[in-house]
């Protein structure tokens, strides 16, 4: 039971740690209730349904800025796994404006 929670720690740590380090989500700067719910399930929608797109843009946008493609396609899995998590998270709390889960690159950068 110690060794669960002891790795449970850890998970929660190792999670929590990058996600500090992530700028607030765009939809945090509306003013009123229905405004951030709106904001916050559109977000996570979006993310949710095109996050993974950042798999392939990444390693894109490392070939034209002449940066290393293998760094592009480790910098893509990060992302679009975390931006199409973050996305489902969003969605599943969007009546909660008070939980948000910033994403890696402020989500993804599709329908702006």
């Amino acid at each position: 039971m110690t060794r669960r929670l002891g790795a449970i720690a850890v998970v929660l740590a190792l999670v929590a740690a990058p996600i500090a380090a992530f700028a607030a989500s765009p939809w945090t700067q509306e003013v009123d209730y229905l405004g951030k719910v709106k904001g916050k399930f559109v977000y996570g929608l979006k993310n949710g349904l095109l996050g993974w797109t950042e798999i392939f843009s990444e390693p894109a946008e490392a070939i034209q800025g002449g940066g290393n493609f293998f760094l592009g396609i480790g910098e893509g899995l990060f992302n679009g796994i975390g931006q199409t998590v973050g996305g489902a998270l969003h969605v599943a709390t969007f009546p909660i404006p008070q939980i948000d889960v910033p994403l890696p690159e402020g989500g993804t950068q599709l329908l702006q």
